[in-house]
């Protein structure tokens, strides 16, 4: 059976999102359809131009700025031979239907190398795709996720910070969560918990679930006995399962930290020399894991006047193909390594150590108490 003859010309023009061929010398070789109609121009307008024409004039101009960062990607492609995927880049362009208005608009790009027989890179395959809807869905997204978990509030004299940072590739709402809430006496109760899976089911099963641990906080007699609680309460509610909750009571007149665990990474205790002690003495089981309802273990740490407490979910430390130990061990050195800060400084250094530069694979929460 002879084998079809393919027009790659046509299958070209047919690729899905805006395409373009360059020559390793940023000239513009061949461009389908689609990038035409994103760009706004005729065929002879874009072949056979370099790339920064349009901006060779006017360095300044917003777009100009976006041109480099393509060239410096295909740059690397080039010198590499290997693809590249570009971050998020902000173009605006003129909305369709009022002229002279620019409008807000997001785009992702890869630049993906095409090699000629001889093994050398011949031309550069430079993808665009418009991803402004998703963006704008994120940031309403966010906006529900920041609205649902509780904002940062005075803890009497004692300084705290909170952060929370979505997956990259998380385009709604998410099931991790912190709370910190006031109890008798000089103390409060400090909570870090995470919900299996994402989207708004999740989020529904961490309000439900963030609310509950609260309530019982208020009225039982330490983190254990409230886990147990909201351990009972997870029963009833559909994708509770496999939650992981640390929970620990903070007392400063005795100078003690009470704490218990459902399956969640162990707390971080920075002392003022630097060294760090993971509270790992009262772990137990997911929320759910266990067919019938059991007591929960809890334990009890000194501290002195100084020192810091960090609670964290796991996107902070864990890793694809990595142990768990890695994660914790870095932990370790970014705190010791920035134990003078205050925490709002704290929690951005944590965060700017430990976290990958493309952007978090897991939702990452984090919370930092100045004992």
């Amino acid at each position: 059976m002879t084998e079809p003859e393919i027009d790659y010309a046509a299958v070209f023009q047919a690729l899905p999102g805006a395409v373009a061929l360059l020559t390793p010398q940023l000239v513009y070789a061949d461009v389908n359809e689609e990038f035409l109609r994103v760009m706004g121009r005729t065929r002879g307008q874009v072949i056979g131009r370099y790339m920064r024409d349009d901006f060779a004039h006017s360095p300044n101009h917003p777009g100009a700025a976006v041109v480099r960062n393509i060239e410096a990607s295909l740059r690397r492609v080039t010198e590499t031979g290997e693809p590249d995927s570009m971050e998020l880049q902000r173009y605006d362009m003129e909305e369709p239907d009022r002229p002279g208005a620019r409008g807000e608009r997001y785009w992702t790009m890869i630049n993906i190398p095409v090699f000629g027989s001889d093994g050398r890179v011949t031309l550069l395959l430079h993808r665009v795709e418009e991803v402004t809807e998703l963006i704008r869905a994120r940031v309403v997204a966010l906006s529900l996720q920041e609205a649902m978990l509780p904002a940062l509030r005075p803890v009497g004299r004692h300084q705290a910070a909170v952060r929370y940072r979505p997956a990259i590739d998380a385009l709604d709402v998410c099931g991790d969560w912190y709370d910190l809430v006031d109890l008798p006496g000089d103390r409060i109760a400090v909570a870090v918990g995470d919900v299996v899976g994402h989207g708004l089911p999740a989020a529904q099963v961490m309000g439900q679930l963030r609310s509950a641990l609260s309530a019982a906080s208020r009225v039982t007699d330490g983190p254990a006995r409230a886990l147990e609680v909201l351990g009972l309460y997870a029963r009833s509610v559909d994708g509770a399962e496999n939650t992981t909750v640390a929970n620990t009571f903070i007392d400063w007149n005795a100078h003690s930290i009470t704490y218990s665990s459902a399956g969640h990474p162990p707390p971080a205790l920075l002392h003022k020399d630097g060294t760090v002690e993971f509270l790992d003495q009262a772990t137990d089981p997911p929320l759910g894991a266990r067919p019938e309802p059991a007591p929960r273990p809890q334990a009890t740490v000194a501290f002195t006047e100084g020192s810091v407490l960090v609670l964290y979910t796991d996107g902070l430390i864990e890793r694809r193909r990595e142990d768990i130990d890695t994660g914790l061990a870095r932990l370790a050195r970014s705190l010791a390594r920035h134990r003078a800060a205050d925490p709002e400084t704290l929690a951005d250094a944590l965060l700017a150590d430990l976290l990958p530069l493309g952007g978090v694979t897991d939702d990452t929460a984090l919370v930092i108490v100045h004992l």
